[in-house]
């Protein structure tokens, strides 16, 4: 058997991407050495999963994220979407940080001994840098291969951020004596893996991108989890016919407590009962009530909410477009209206309201009342719901989690 370890950013959001967790499960089940390597903040969550887990003093990845730049500043109003880039890079290409981590995962291997093969998700720079270090292979879970954009086509932000990324990718390469063996080249690196990337979604999702899809791609789908235990009773309270609406951003944008309260709004005048999400990040006292004092009356306000519970009662999702939270409403067939706040999510509302299961809103289109229409269109739409049933059906066919152990535990092998 193979010992294999997953290697995320110590947030929640990054143990899923539509089902990274659920593949170290998998492999765990088959009698796999299998173990999760991050920092101790997510320890809980991987142990609750039954899924081994060892503490490193850094991942390497910065979190909180650098403060944006405060309004009127020199910086915001030079051009505010290079600092809203630059502020992601910072995150997950610190040359500080990343270094550290390269260091805990090296000490650790030497400790335990080197895993026969590294996970990662997309974007944990140590993992990718610590696996040529340990000649290593390794594979990445929750973001297709895709071919480097050429330069001609890139907005100047995405120079100007490229450029600084090739130099610092450069830079950590000459700390530790690497070549990059697994940082895609060009005007734009990010983590590549010429062995092996698993996608939770299918094909179809990335057809507007199908050109620069590379062959090491594997689309696994997902299906629907089986809910354990009995519903919650604040669930079993709400009459089986009522309609339910989920809003949620996730477990890091939670801060932004107006679209909570605009969804909910619109959720309720739609005919839905909203379940407002609003995770466990700190919120102030009164903020908190503030935000309670805009909800409509028949709102659910909740920490988190059991997906297989809940989402085969939900008729719309409201959310941010995060991988986990999007592959979630896709898998159970129901509509989603996606506000994105930031890197990757825009992307998901767009495949989302290119696939012809739910639209796509900007913080303009909230602020102007569109969430309402939105829902309503949604809602009175049947044609949107056959397509969301039928992209769910095209999903669990493709074999989800349990097929991604099957490719992962494969490359272990070969490459032993």
């Amino acid at each position: 058997m193979a010992s294999i370890w997953f290697t995320s950013a110590p947030l929640p959001g990054h143990l899923d991407w539509g089902g990274l967790l659920k593949t170290a499960q998998a492999l765990q089940k088959r009698g796999h050495d299998v173990r999760w390597v991050s920092e101790e903040r997510i320890r809980p969550l991987v142990e609750a999963g039954g899924v081994p887990f060892s503490a490193i003093a850094h991942s390497g990845w910065r979190w909180p994220p650098p403060p944006p730049p405060l309004p009127g500043s020199l910086v915001a109003m030079a051009d505010p979407v290079v600092a809203r880039y630059q502020r992601a890079l910072d995150m997950w290409l610190d040359e500080v940080l990343v270094p550290r981590g390269v260091e805990a995962l090296r000490a650790l291997a030497d400790e335990i001994g080197a895993p026969d093969l590294i996970v990662t998700d997309p974007f944990l720079s140590a993992a990718a840098l610590a696996a040529e270090l340990l000649d290593v292979p390794l594979a990445v879970c929750g973001w297709p291969a895709m071919k480097t954009l050429n330069e001609e086509l890139l907005f100047p932000v995405q120079k100007t951020l490229g450029k600084d990324s090739q130099e610092r990718v450069a830079r950590l390469c000459q700390r530790f004596s690497l070549q990059g063996r697994y940082f895609a080249p060009g005007p734009t690196p990010s983590i590549l893996s010429p062995h092996l990337h698993v996608s939770y979604f299918n094909a179809d999702w990335y057809q507007s991108d199908h050109d620069l899809l590379l062959p090491q791609t594997l689309f696994v789908g997902g299906a629907p989890d089986q809910p354990e235990g009995e519903a919650p009773t604040w669930l079993r309270d709400i009459p089986e016919d009522a309609p339910l609406a989920l809003i949620t951003l996730g477990t890091t944008f939670t801060g932004d407590l107006g679209i909570f309260s605009w969804a909910a709004q619109a959720a309720a005048r739609a005919g839905l009962i909203p379940l407002v999400v609003v995770g466990w990040n700190p919120i102030a006292p009164e903020e908190k009530a503030r935000l309670i004092a805009a909800l409509p009356k028949s709102t659910r306000l909740l920490n988190f909410v059991s997906f297989p519970h809940v989402l085969p009662r939900t008729r719309l999702m409201i959310h941010h477009g995060g991988m986990g939270t999007t592959h979630a409403a896709v898998v159970y067939g129901v509509p989603q209206l996606v506000v994105p706040h930031a890197a990757d999510q825009r992307g998901n509302a767009r495949r989302v309201a290119a696939a012809k299961v739910g639209l796509n809103l900007s913080a303009h289109d909230v602020q102007r009342g569109m969430l309402f229409q939105g829902a309503r269109a949604l809602l009175s739409d049947e044609k949107v719901w056959q397509t969301a049933r039928r992209l769910a059906d095209d999903f669990a066919a493709l074999g989800g989690p349990a097929r991604a152990a099957d490719a992962l535990a494969e490359l272990a092998r070969t490459s032993d």
